[in-house]
């Protein structure tokens, strides 16, 4: 499968599937879990991409990636900051991980892209920790920063407009576009030592637009990772 720029999953473009890493609804055994196999990849020297799951997978993963490269700077594409100190009482919920990245001292700078959800809780939570949200009304591709490495991205498919994912847990009108998505993530030119894709829910997914999305996200993040590192 090539993916836009013309190269091929494969022959131009390596990409290796571990499997899914068994995980058992404990969250600090299963943190580990992900924390070292993170660690086995990045010791190989490859660049680990995961595919969720739910968000909570992101905090385990960005903590893993700033052990190795130091604080990261983080993009985040969703329709939700993730921000909450905690969410019936869990503070390790999928809405949470960014409070727990930011908290940690995982992240030097977290930018935030495709937010539309933001209540009063989340706005201080961001001031707090001096999250960058970009306004989506008025919204160009332009408007994102290019970030300086190492650089972490994380998707959540909400983040992208139901018309165009609807299989998705928590759908919100009123997204970016898949071609602004894909502007905002070419726009940026430094190396990547991270990514996930998250958020997929199948059961509300219709005619597998969501999924043939989510793979052609895998496809443009691969290019993105090879043609920054190389």
């Amino acid at each position: 499968m090539a993916c836009e720029a013309g190269l091929e999953i494969g022959p131009d473009i390596a990409l290796a599937d571990d499997g899914d890493l068994p995980l058992t609804e404990d969250t600090a055994a299963d943190d580990a879990a992900i924390a070292r196999h993170v660690a086995l990849v990045q010791s190989g020297g490859e660049v680990p991409f995961a595919l969720g799951g739910d968000h909570a997978v992101s905090f385990p993963l960005v903590a893993a990636a700033a052990a190795r490269h130091g604080p990261v700077n983080i993009l985040h594409i969703d329709a939700h900051s993730d921000l909450y100190d905690t969410l019936g009482g869990n503070r390790r919920s999928h809405a949470s991980p960014f409070a727990r990245i930011m908290e940690g001292g995982h992240a030097a700078r977290l930018v935030q892209v495709g937010i539309r959800t933001l209540n009063r809780h989340c706005r201080e939570q961001a001031e707090r920790f001096g999250v960058e949200i970009i306004p989506l009304a008025d919204f160009t591709p332009a408007t994102v920063p290019v970030l300086p490495g190492p650089l972490y991205i994380s998707i959540d498919l909400d983040g992208i407009d139901p018309s165009e994912a609807p299989g998705v847990a928590h759908p919100e009108p009123g997204g970016l576009t898949v071609r602004e998505l894909l502007a905002v993530l070419r726009a940026q030119h430094v190396p990547i030592v991270g990514a996930d894709i998250v958020e997929l829910n199948p059961q509300r997914d219709r005619g597998d637009v969501t999924a043939i999305l989510a793979a052609k996200l895998v496809r443009e993040l691969a290019f993105l990772i090879h043609r920054n590192n190389s």
